[in-house]
């Protein structure tokens, strides 16, 4: 394979990794402040019981993320050099500003919020919890600010060919900001809340019947109930939006060939570039162009309308973005099945609680959040090619010029060591959920691991 494929893949496998822990932990703060809130106004124990076991798993996940972030940003050097010498200017300072701001803040009350329970006043470590909660979202607004200036460039001038910045605000609040922004927060929303239910049902399956782990299993549960309905209401504005700045993406979306009105939802298709159709098309009549228009007979763009004269085509690949949006989907409505059917036995069951067989079906779901969530970010960068930055950088003139053997060595490296890192972590989460459930509780001196070796040494314990 050649280098510029190659380079992509391996920037696709070090994204993949490292997105699954923010995605994590962005919610999972709130999620802790909300314990931390409950137990301070008289809810019980039991939240501060959750709040400790839980507050494990955040510091083992955010250190996962912390690590694996360090990598992307040699890559930008190593694989992607054109990169920064064509948009430094924006994407230097905006990367800065995620480390000034949420960054520090998240360094400065960490170790409050992990060790000061017992030894603080409680009015500060809620206070840490809180600001560290809110780190993990400014480190996200100023992430998928950059993702988005990518997408929907603005503010800037191109000068011998480098871009300028002539608006901070434009660059940082640019078109589609507002809707990848909630869309990626709802979406971390519904990971954590998925996360948190899955472990509790494991646990309560390893035979715990505590008030703690009952608490925690409705939290995820409802959390995850009502913030779905938000995310397809979010998606549809984002789709919109998609529609009016990369049209090109939203026919690849469709795998819809042709522009034309009424056009159906594709349920299923194998989209041929070659011939430039479908083949074995199962698809809903009208459907796609109400989604997309709101209008029974709305325009959508088709594929070839992006396929130039002299045959350059500025479309991306169609089958990766067509399959990787019906999985995100899929998963999406699968979501939504379980966490409604939950929230209505959680509330009309007899003692409130799941039947056995719903809860080995909630221990699968643990990790859901994470395929809807790589399926939507493959949806919306392949979708984007062959552009790194819309409109002004092709991905293609970018790229590095080391050898193609070279970034095959790093990237069968880096897949062999993310493979062994993703199933180490899977197996102290729930190693760790395992010795609570087969405990009397958690100790509230117990010191909190802060890194992925400290909290295996405590699960091995």
């Amino acid at each position: 394979m050649e280098t510029l494929l190659l380079s992509r893949i391996q920037f696709a496998a070090n994204i993949s990794f490292h997105i699954l822990f923010p995605t994590i932990t962005i919610a999972l703060a709130w999620i802790l402040v909300y314990f931390r809130v409950r137990y301070a106004r008289g809810g019980g124990e039991h939240f501060m019981d959750a709040y400790r076991f839980w507050v494990k798993l955040f510091a083992l996940t955010f250190a996962m993320g912390v690590v694996s972030g360090i990598t992307m940003s040699f890559q930008f050097g190593t694989n992607w050099p054109g990169f920064m010498e064509t948009v430094g200017n924006v994407a230097g300072p905006l990367l800065a500003y995620e480390v000034l701001t949420a960054f520090f803040l998240e360094a400065v009350f960490l170790g409050i919020m992990l060790f000061g329970a017992a030894r603080v006043p409680g009015w500060l470590h809620m206070t840490a919890t809180v600001l560290v909660a809110t780190g993990t979202s400014l480190s996200a607004f100023w992430i998928i600010s950059l993702n988005s200036w990518m997408h929907t460039p603005a503010g800037f001038e191109m000068r011998d060919g480098v871009a300028h910045v002539t608006s901070w605000v434009e660059v940082i609040f640019n078109p589609s900001l507002p809707y990848r922004l909630v869309h990626m927060l709802i979406a971390s929303g519904l990971t954590a809340s998925f996360l948190v239910a899955g472990i509790s049902a494991f646990r309560q399956l390893m035979g715990e019947r505590s008030a703690q782990v009952a608490a925690t299993l409705r939290t995820g549960m409802f959390l995850a109930a009502i913030l779905i309905p938000v995310q397809i209401f979010v998606g549809d504005q984002h789709g919109l939006n998609t529609l009016e700045y990369q049209p090109q993406k939203v026919a690849a979306m469709e795998a819809n060939w042709e522009t034309h009105e009424g056009v159906p939802l594709v349920l299923f298709a194998l989209p041929d570039e070659e011939l430039r159709e479908n083949r074995l098309e199962i698809g809903i009549p009208n459907v796609a162009s109400l989604i997309l228009t709101h209008h029974l007979d709305g325009e959508v763009p088709g594929l070839n309308d992006f396929v130039s004269d002299d045959g350059d085509v500025l479309h991306p690949p169609v089958a990766p973005v067509f399959f990787a949006f019906r999985i995100m989907v899929g998963t999406g409505i699968a979501m939504l099945g379980i966490s409604w059917l939950a929230s209505a036995l959680l509330l009309r069951g007899r003692d409130h609680a799941l039947p056995r067989w719903f809860l080995w079906a909630l221990v699968p779901m643990s990790f859901s959040g994470w395929l809807a969530t790589l399926a939507g970010w493959y949806t919306t960068e392949i979708g984007r090619q062959p552009w790194l930055v819309q409109g002004v950088l092709k991905t293609e003139q970018a790229v590095t010029g080391v050898g193609a053997g070279m970034v095959a060595s790093t990237l069968i490296a880096y897949l062999l060591l993310y493979a062994a890192l993703l199933s180490a972590y899977v197996y102290v989460l729930f190693r760790i959920a395992w010795k609570a459930a087969k405990s009397d509780g958690i100790d509230a001196e117990q010191d909190v691991p802060t890194s992925g070796s400290a909290a295996a040494e405590v699960a091995a314990s």
